[in-house]
Parts: C-alpha cells; sequence; structure tokens
C-alpha cells in the first residue's frame, strides 16, 4: 500500500497570504525610517547654523569687523540666501569669504586678506537637485534643498535683525534693532532653515514651537 504524496511548494493562497504580510511590515517600517532620516536632517540643519555663525564671529574677532560683500555695500543688517537665494544678496556672496575661495569672487582677497578658511562643507551630491551643501557657485543649501539663510550686524549695534516676523512665542529672545525698530536677536549673527516644508513656523502660524524650523538662537 503506498502512502499519500507529500504537498511540495505553497499554494497561491499562501503566497498571497505572505505578499501581504511583508507589505503590512513594510508600511509599518517605511514611516519609522522617515522619521529617523528627518531627525537626521535637523541634526545636520542644526549643526550646519550653528557653525554659520561661529564662522561670522570668528571673522569678525579676526579682523574686527564682519564680512562684507561689495555687491551690498550698506551699513544696515542684511540677510545672505534669503527667500532661496532669491533675494538682494546671494548665498555664495558670503561663504566664497568665509570659505576663502577666491575663484568664486575676486574680493575675497580683499576681504579675507589672510587667506583664513573660517568655514568648510562639502559638496552637493546632486548638481540638479542641490541639498545639503555647496552647489558650483558657492550657494549654501540645507538638506531640504533650501538656501540657508543668514543675517549679519552690518550695523554694528550688537543686535541682528531676522528679516523675518517675530516668532510669536519667542518674544522674549527679540530684542528691537536700533537703526530699523525691527524684531532683532542680541547677537552678531544668525542663521535659519525653514525646514522640509519651507515656511515660517507649522504650517505658517509664526510660531516656533511645534514646527521644523531651524533657528540658531534656539
Amino acid at each position: 500500500m503506498s502512502s499519500p504524496k507529500r504537498r511540495s511548494g505553497f499554494t497561491l493562497i499562501e503566497l498571497l497570504t505572505v505578499i501581504a504580510i511583508i507589505a503590512i511590515l513594510m508600511g509599518l517600517l517605511f514611516p519609522a525610517m522617515n522619521a529617523v532620516k528627518e531627525s537626521a536632517r535637523k541634526t545636520q540643519a542644526k549643526n550646519d547654523i550653528t557653525q554659520i555663525v561661529t564662522a561670522v564671529k570668528a571673522f569678525y574677532t579676526e579682523y574686527g569687523k564682519y564680512p562684507t560683500p561689495s555687491a551690498y555695500g550698506g551699513n544696515s543688517d542684511t540677510i545672505f540666501g534669503d527667500s532661496n537665494n532669491s533675494g538682494t544678496n546671494k548665498s555664495f556672496q558670503l561663504f566664497s569669504i568665509l570659505r576663502n575661495i577666491t575663484s568664486q569672487s575676486t574680493e575675497v582677497v580683499l576681504q579675507n586678506p589672510r587667506g583664513i578658511v573660517f568655514f568648510e562643507g562639502n559638496a552637493v551630491k546632486d548638481a540638479t537637485a542641490p541639498k545639503a551643501g555647496f552647489d558650483s557657485l558657492g550657494n549654501f543649501y540645507d538638506p531640504w534643498g533650501k538656501t540657508y539663510s543668514v543675517a549679519v550686524d552690518l550695523s554694528y549695534d550688537n543686535v541682528t535683525q531676522t528679516f523675518i516676523a517675530q516668532y510669536t512665542d519667542l518674544a522674549s529672545s527679540y530684542t528691537p534693532e536700533p537703526q530699523s525698530n525691527k524684531p532683532g536677536i542680541p547677537t552678531g549673527a544668525v542663521a535659519f532653515s525653514f525646514g522640509k516644508d519651507g515656511k515660517q513656523g507649522k504650517n505658517g502660524d509664526n510660531k516656533y514651537s511645534g514646527s521644523d524650523d531651524i533657528i540658531s538662537w534656539q
């Protein structure tokens, strides 16, 4: 008497069940992975803006003045890289001086005659969609693909105008900038990024709490 043959392989239903389980597990894993990646981007951005402010202040300590590209030519606080570099003063104008990149600006030698490198950074990996580094022109991008905004106290009154609306929940950190009477921070330079959503505050509500903004004075 022959014994019954053992079944080999999986049935279609079993395969579909396994695929469904894998899909569910992947669905649970992806949000967690995205959260970890976003946290890493925020950490990188915080480190970047801290180093930016430190570099600007170190320049002042070395030369007794802040880096002042001739394209600006004024005597009031100004901002570089504003509105994703669509403002008057471009990101590369400031960073070429801080990085001592003489090939990107003829005035670097005049501004930084001792050739000191106050700031270093990596090049972007994708020139067509720059993120987290310097593009070929020397503009410095945050991890979400926007240029960092850097405001400098070129009025030399020890208060730097932020050029953005005051965060309503951080009122105690501001003081009026004497020259403009607009909200400022009592320091020589500030830097910030509006994070992934590109809006000040959470969904543009101008509140720092709960937002993805990265600012140097917090």
